[in-house]
């Protein structure tokens, strides 16, 4: 069975012209996998990852675009708020590792992408409060 996660668009045709071109849709941030689910424990395992200058989750941050889980495969796309982050090198290693803890993961893919790029408009509201970015 696949789950993915994904940014809802409207507009089927530019999806499809997307996935053809092979372009990846960001998803929001904060979306809820049901409880339990290989795809909750996922999420919780990205939760806990943090940028050692921002205070909050990656995930609340809006860096985590895709999450596609088949056959116990666990395949991520993520960015960076910037591409000169100080931890471009170690963050994307330690998303892998967390979540290829996981028991029931076989194997586990986390990419980089930079395109579209990272905006704050990506951001849960409980993370932009939290900064105090309104």
């Amino acid at each position: 069975m696949m789950e993915s996660q994904e940014i809802p668009d409207t507009d089927a045709e530019a999806d499809q012209a997307a996935d053809e071109a092979g372009e990846c849709e960001p998803r929001a941030a904060g979306l809820q996998a049901d409880e339990g689910t290989l795809e909750d424990q996922v999420v919780k395992a990205i939760e806990s990852c943090f940028d050692p200058e921002i205070p909050v989750n990656i995930y609340e941050l809006g860096l985590i675009y895709r999450i596609d889980i088949e056959n116990q495969k666990v395949d991520v796309d993520m960015t960076l708020t910037s591409p000169a982050c100080p931890v471009a090198g170690t963050l994307p290693g330690e998303v892998e590792v967390k979540i290829a803890a996981i028991a029931s993961v076989d194997e586990c893919k986390v990419g980089v992408v930079w395109d579209p790029p990272w905006t704050k408009d990506r951001m849960t509201e409980g993370a932009r409060l939290q900064l105090g970015m309104f």
